[in-house]
């Protein structure tokens, strides 16, 4: 199967059959995004979307969560992954936010990296997500997904994987593609045994194709 038919098809079946595909991170506003993603990594949204409601209420704009410390914030976070890092890049992602930013979350990806804690897949998350920019943010859900059914020739990273995601998606639908790749990843395309029986991608997956007996 050549690769361009492989994506055709995969991105049809996506449009007809899951028309709405969103984060499941809960937030209000881009500063509240930007909390719940950078809390989000190497954690499950189910556990941050536990945790974030107090803290949004405590430190409702970067302005409050500026004046904190990682000590006030860690207390609020203790539950998720890797507390003590996240507590500190919390606090200097809100005074950076309000010392160069203006209190405003940017757009651009390269400015969104300067902030503590963002690296390019929570910087992606935002142009994506916030301003529907044709970012690909690749997490492990992502990476799997693309490599298991086709869309990529084994990439070794998740920055060649967004390489090829985005060269082959139309700029246009990359933003709800991030979503539907990361969904298929949670509850289908699952690590340790996807549910292949289920699959409505079976036309297209190379996986599948390559092991079917």
């Amino acid at each position: 199967m050549r690769k361009e038919e492989r994506y055709k098809g995969v991105l049809n079946w996506f449009n007809e059959n899951v028309p709405v595909a969103e984060t499941e991170l809960h937030y209000d506003d881009p500063y509240q995004l930007l909390i719940a993603v950078i809390l989000s990594a190497q954690c499950t949204d189910k556990r941050v979307n536990m945790i974030t409601p107090a803290l949004f209420k405590d430190f409702p704009t970067a302005e409050v969560m500026a004046a904190s410390t990682p000590e006030v914030i860690f207390e609020y976070i203790r539950s998720v992954s890797y507390p003590n890092n996240k507590a500190k890049h919390l606090v200097g992602m809100a005074r950076m936010l309000i010392s160069d930013f203006g209190g405003v979350v940017p757009s651009d990806i390269d400015e969104l990296q300067k902030l503590p804690g963002v690296g390019r897949k929570t910087a992606n998350v935002i142009a994506s997500v916030v301003y529907n920019k044709p970012a690909m943010a690749v997490d492990t859900h992502v990476f799997r997904v693309a490599n298991r059914i086709g869309l990529t020739n084994n990439s070794k990273t998740p920055l060649e994987t967004e390489h090829e995601l985005v060269k082959h998606i139309p700029e246009k639908m990359i933003p709800i593609a991030h979503h539907w790749l990361i969904l298929h990843g949670r509850y289908t395309c699952i690590a340790r045994k996807p549910k292949c029986e289920e699959c409505g991608l079976k036309p297209w997956c190379k996986h599948f194709l390559t092991t079917k007996t």
